[in-house]
């Protein structure tokens, strides 16, 4: 089969780490863009694979015992892969188990800190009516901070977050590459600055990130997605 893995995406930092993803572990895979400005996450054939109307997803076509499996869930699909793989995991239980730390670390930290620093810093002043509000901005800004310089201090004494390169790099570099739109100043990261570097410059992260890069637009004026993307009926 010339493509084993359907990829449902959008160029954001959570569909980048699966676009990754199959770049690092050279899967072949055939691309299926979900529109989320536009709703594509709402259709009913799209919900059957990611029943939470959110991407990325996958469906593998040559999954447990040869049947088909679809994934929703970037960590459970990183994790999925690994596993089928024996790549990017760790190769030794206490490795496995940093990995694992740090892939939840995104997913339960970095991405919906970051995620939330975003939309009140850069979306949300631009609804009608704005919504400035420098508390949650103060919040979201902090907690990213404070993430990060966690980061830059695991980082002091080796070139990834946990030891080799692995899925859990996968998963916070997406969202960490953004730290600009996050207001965050890294001047005092060193070790932080040197692995987003490390890891942006691997070919399989370029190629991934660059996938449908020309659809990836700001949204601030786009009324139509907002009220998709946020709820905003009126």
């Amino acid at each position: 089969m010339l493509h084993s893995v359907d990829l449902y995406y959008w160029p954001t930092p959570n569909g980048w780490k699966i676009s990754i993803a199959l770049e690092e572990f050279k899967i072949p895979y055939k691309l299926h863009l979900i529109n989320i400005g536009k709703g594509d996450q709402f259709a009913p054939d799209f919900l059957k694979i990611a029943p939470n109307n959110r991407m990325p997803a996958i469906i593998d076509h040559d999954g447990p015992d040869g049947e088909a499996v679809s994934i929703f869930e970037s960590g459970a699909i990183l994790q999925y892969l690994s596993r089928k793989y024996c790549q990017f995991g760790g190769a030794s239980e206490r490795e496995r188990i940093e990995v694992e730390e740090w892939l939840m670390w995104q997913m339960g930290g970095v991405g919906p800190m970051a995620g939330q620093a975003h939309h009140f810093i850069k979306y949300a002043p631009a609804l009608e009516p704005p919504q400035n509000l420098p508390y949650a901005q103060d919040r979201y800004r902090n907690e990213v901070s404070r993430l990060y310089a966690v980061l830059d201090r695991r980082l002091a004494d080796r070139e990834y977050v946990a030891g080799s390169y692995s899925i859990a790099d996968m998963a916070i570099w997406p969202w960490a590459s953004l730290w600009q739109g996050q207001e965050q100043n890294i001047d005092n990261l060193p070790h932080f600055r040197a692995w987003l570097e490390r890891v942006g410059s691997r070919p399989a992260v370029i190629r991934g990130r660059a996938l449908a890069a020309e659809l990836r637009r700001p949204i601030q004026s786009d009324k139509d997605a907002q009220k998709v993307l946020f709820n905003r009926q009126s």
